[in-house]
């Protein structure tokens, strides 16, 4: 096998993660790092326009993946988007930024994650930030990543968060800040109108530093370990293997579906899984256990006013071009919230995302009318899933079983999330913009909404959890038994935080950085 060459640092996946750790990284001009890539550069217009995401959907820049039949979905298949291309799925995700809850950190560092409680990572949190709003204790400006308001504002957002207010629902405009509860107008992660993914805002600036090499169109087949310790990366491209080798650490990146397929690829993993594959076992390690994510049930409305159903006009993409407004901004769930299911609560466990245009079918239904869609989520679930290997062979998607609504708690959650949109759409100004229901349950009673949520629901793109913290890596990240080998992205949260994942998974790269420059000093 070839070497491609020797560097002090090899970073397996360009995506949220792997952008922030090679800026970071070679910030010190003394440093080398390869950052090791399956996809290529964003360039693709869909991508930078915000409100065309959906229509990278089963492209060549996603990875397309799949759940096996899923028991709490009357055995259905949950389509999984992710993205393989330069900034990962955020280059495709729907911008919204939210960091989570502080119950979520305090959380992790009460079962043992020391130096993750929420006073802890905020710092990193505005480290990386550029918000729009200017500073204060929650927030910073200045950072790398652009944190603003809607330049859409579409009027059927705002009629929702009305309705949401007269549903007795308090008005919140910072998600981010003292309170989580609440509905409002999400931030997004763009500049001027335009998608500001991990890409643009961490690599594309990096790329023209001399200590950075990128390796595009590049599959990481397994990290190589040697008497106890990772020395590289076995890698394909170009019709042939070649080994990528890291002086002082290996760090995989390669999202929640495959960092946990690599480090098992690798040796890395549960013992009986790896032995059904034939693989050496170097780690017996519950690699794959323990996968979360947010379930979400969209009800759609068809409506006569405006939606983004025709926001692909001339006009607009003018808008766009010339004054970074206008509906092709919209990152279609332009307004949302969070709530208690049940009283007794001390953080909300149900999140709401409410689209200006009919979203069904996972996202791959067609538009053809004038609609909006409400979407109520499992925010803090209680199932379970795994991802396991379908093969020996690094070109096999992995499988993936999700466990969706196999817990009470979570089943409960939904149908009274969906009682709460019922109630929204019920309420002007919202309600009388409604024509027709379009894709809603059949009535209000729990066996009409659980029977419609396991035939549509879906999933909110949130995995996390398959590498957790205190499982498969230390507090450090660094992976358990395994020298010179750390796990960062959204895999190694020790339980998914409530709200949109990318956020945090960008603290987590943040604050990884400070941990590996100060392994070496």
């Amino acid at each position: 096998m070839e070497s491609s060459g020797t560097y002090d640092y090899v970073i397996v996946g360009a995506g949220s993660a792997g952008c922030v750790l090679a800026s970071r990284l070679t910030e010190d001009p003394d440093v080398t790092v390869a950052l090791i890539e399956a996809g290529g550069a964003d360039t693709a217009q869909e991508i930078h326009v915000p409100a065309a995401f959906s229509q990278l959907f089963k492209g060549e820049l996603d990875w397309d993946l799949d759940t096996e039949p899923e028991p709490g979905l009357y055995g259905r298949r949950a389509y999984l988007p992710r993205g393989k291309v330069f900034g990962g799925s955020s280059s495709l995700n729907a911008m919204i930024y939210i960091r989570g809850n502080r119950a979520d950190y305090d959380g992790w560092a009460a079962a043992g994650a020391t130096g993750w409680s929420y006073d802890e990572v905020l710092p990193y949190f505005i480290r990386s930030e550029d918000n729009e709003r200017g500073a204060d204790a929650f927030h910073g400006v200045g950072g790398p990543l652009a944190v603003s308001d809607s330049r859409s504002g579409h009027p059927l957002a705002t009629a929702f968060v009305e309705a949401a207010v007269r549903a007795g629902h308090k008005r919140n405009e910072d998600f981010n800040g003292e309170s989580q509860i609440g509905v409002g107008q999400y931030q997004l992660t763009q500049r001027n109108g335009l998608r500001h993914s991990l890409a643009v805002a961490y690599l594309h600036p990096a790329l023209g530093r001399p200590n950075l090499t990128v390796l595009a169109d590049t599959r990481a087949q397994r990290v190589v370990v040697e008497q106890g310790r990772a020395v590289g990366v076995e890698v394909y491209r170009g019709g042939a293997a070649e080994l990528v080798r890291g002086e002082r650490e290996v760090i995989v990146s390669a999202g929640a579906y495959e960092s946990p397929k690599l480090l098992m690829l690798s040796g890395i993993g549960p013992a009986g899984t790896l032995g059904a594959f034939g693989i050496e076992v170097l780690g017996d390690l519950p690699v794959g256990e323990g996968l979360q994510d947010h379930f979400m049930a969209l009800l759609n409305y068809r409506t006569d006013a405006e939606s983004l159903f025709t926001a692909a006009s001339p006009e607009n993409a003018a808008l766009l071009q010339n004054e970074g407004r206008g509906p092709l901004t919209s990152n279609i769930g332009e307004a949302g919230g969070f709530l208690h299911s049940r009283d007794g609560l001390t953080a909300p466990d149900v999140q709401f995302h409410m689209a200006p245009v009919l979203f069904h079918q996972e996202g791959l239904g067609t538009v053809s009318e004038h609609g909006f869609a409400l979407g109520p989520c499992v925010l803090a679930p209680s199932s379970r899933g795994e991802v396991t290997l379908r093969s020996a062979r690094p070109d096999a998607a992995p499988r993936i079983r999700h466990n969706y609504l196999t817990a009470e708690q979570d089943r409960s959650a939904i149908v009274a999330g969906v009682r709460a949109a019922l109630d929204i759409a019920a309420q002007s100004p919202l309600a009388g913009l409604i024509t027709e229901p379009f894709s809603v349950p059949a009535s209000d009673s729990e066996a009409d909404i659980l029977d419609w949520v396991k035939r549509h629901g879906m999933t909110l793109f949130h995995p996390t959890s398959s590498c957790a913290i205190g499982s498969v890596v230390d507090s450090e990240l660094r992976v358990l038994g395994v020298e010179r080998l750390r796990v960062v992205d959204a895999s190694v949260f020790p339980s998914v935080t409530r709200g949109n994942t990318n956020a945090p998974t960008v603290m987590v790269a943040e604050k990884a950085a400070d941990l590996i420059k100060e392994a070496t000093r």
